[in-house]
């Protein structure tokens, strides 16, 4: 049976290009900057966020946490949104290890923080409080439906960050995607923030691995940061071999991945029982929501798409994420939907 995984763009494998590229990688030791595959993605990162400088991290949980620890101290506070992934899934880590507190404001639909909310959230200089340090926006937003911050908004966010002395940091773990729906250059999206995550290894593909860019200042204190958190990977071109094609090749088709998300969507829209509560895609992540009606609840729902080798994802009650990614194509879309059909009328 051939298996159909749109839980996330995370379970995408490396293509064979990136396998042969992986296999003669010229490789170094990182940690004493002698790894030259991984150099050369560091630098071919920066160039395409419009930053100084690059760090090759293991993951996008890694690069938000090295990033807050390099810009704040221990009882600084953050302020993120209440669906941001630093918040949600990257298990308290700020706290935990930095001892850096969260700050969180409500995410509007289009996944922004007012900015009105923002200045509220900005503490004056008292003894009595948390220092707020850092601010951080997510691109797309994963939880608001995969959304588009547009660069105006950013720009505006980052002006009122800098305007109080705070770092503004994006997570843009899939900000290629963003790029892609807002058809202009990722660098152009992130051009106002200090510092900025991105993920090789989701709808790019590469079997690990994420970018941290920023200042050349703030990178080499990212860098002693990545140390400390055991995050040294030694001879890892072997892995930035795969990075590379990924920000070079795969980042320029993300297209395909958006308009099979639009399709699966709208095909979905026309069953009775599904509905959309918080809108159409607008790029590779379709949430659709199961009505009260249906009989049928979430686990026997992902259970029995799971019998037809369709894996989706949970997001909460009778509600579900299906993620476009480069190993899904048309064919998978169609069946996708025939198997929903099948299920709802029965």
């Amino acid at each position: 049976m051939k298996i159909i995984d749109v839980r996330s763009d995370t379970v995408t494998k490396p293509t064979p290009e990136m396998f042969a590229a992986m296999a003669k990688a010229e490789v170094g030791d990182d940690v004493f900057g002698e790894d030259p595959t991984v150099n050369r993605l560091q630098e071919l990162a920066a160039d395409c966020m419009g930053k100084e400088a690059g760090l090759f991290v293991a993951s996008g949980t890694m690069g938000n946490l090295i990033a807050t620890l390099a810009a704040c101290q221990r009882g600084d506070e953050v302020i993120m949104g209440d669906l941001g992934h630093t918040f949600l899934f990257e298990a308290g880590g700020i706290s935990a290890l930095g001892g850096v507190f969260p700050h969180t404001l409500q995410n509007q639909p289009d996944g922004t923080l007012r900015l009105t909310d923002i200045r509220a959230a900005i503490r004056s200089n008292d003894v009595h409080f948390p220092r707020s340090r850092m601010l951080i926006l997510e691109n797309t937003q994963n939880r608001c439906g995969g959304v588009v911050l547009s660069r105006d908004y950013t720009d505006q966010a980052a002006a009122l960050g800098h305007e109080h002395g705070l770092h503004v940091h994006m997570d843009g773990a899939r900000i290629f995607n963003a790029s892609a729906a807002a058809k202009i250059p990722a660098r152009d999206l992130v051009c106002s923030v200090d510092s900025v995550t991105f993920c090789l290894s989701k709808g790019l593909c590469a079997p690990v691995g994420s970018v941290l860019c920023g200042s050349k200042a703030f990178i080499d204190q990212a860098r002693r940061v990545r140390k400390m958190l055991g995050g040294g990977m030694r001879q890892a071109g072997v892995l930035a071999a795969a990075g590379i094609l990924a920000i070079e090749k795969m980042s320029l088709r993300l297209e395909e991945d958006h308009a099979r998300a639009k399709r699966l969507a709208e095909g979905l829209a026309t069953i009775p029982g599904v509905r959309f509560d918080i809108g159409m895609p607008q790029t590779n992540m379709v949430f659709p929501t199961l009505d009260e009606s249906v009989r049928m609840g979430s686990r026997e729902f992902v259970q029995r798409l799971a019998d037809k080798g369709i894996r989706i994802g949970v997001t909460g009650d009778r509600k579900f994420r299906l993620v476009m990614h480069y190993w899904i194509d048309n064919a998978d879309v169609d069946f996708i939907l025939s198997s929903v059909r099948e299920l709802l009328r029965a």
